[in-house]
């Protein structure tokens, strides 16, 4: 059984400007970005709720990785590349829901093949989105006004 002990938050806010476009603020001081379903839906004027959870993925794993790979004395700045590929599935109860995912890193050519032996084994599981995806995530829901 696995002990967690809460060591942060972070909080973003959505605000539905039309139809299913929505603004989304953070918590820091970035720039706000703009979420939008594809037609018939919405209008495709941002990425959608599936687009945003790959790119989380992707970026969770590839950070991950260079991390890992600074550990074992690599210092990767630039080049490498995630593909990620999202399915989307449909249940028997016809509701979409994420499927497979499958992401490709594409790393620059010369790297050290010992650090990344060593960053093979252990990457993935320091990848906080990746590693809370396939566990699966508590999330609970309140309604409030209306």
């Amino acid at each position: 059984m696995t002990t967690e002990t809460k060591v942060g938050q972070l909080e973003v806010q959505l605000h539905q400007e039309q139809g299913y476009r929505f603004r989304v603020g953070f918590d820091k001081d970035f720039a706000p970005i703009v979420v939008d379903e594809p037609p018939p839906l919405g209008k495709d004027e941002g990425p959608n709720a599936a687009r945003l959870l790959a790119a989380a993925i992707g970026n969770c794993l590839a950070a991950s990785l260079v991390f890992c790979l600074g550990k074992q004395g690599v210092k990767l700045e630039a080049g490498l590349d995630a593909t990620v590929e999202l399915q989307l599935v449909r249940t028997a109860e016809r509701r979409l829901r994420i499927g497979p995912v499958k992401v490709s890193l594409q790393l620059p050519p010369g790297l050290p093949q010992e650090a990344l032996g060593a960053c093979r084994e252990v990457f993935e599981d320091y990848c906080t989105v990746t590693a809370s995806v396939r566990r699966g995530v508590d999330i609970s829901v309140e309604l409030l006004g209306g």
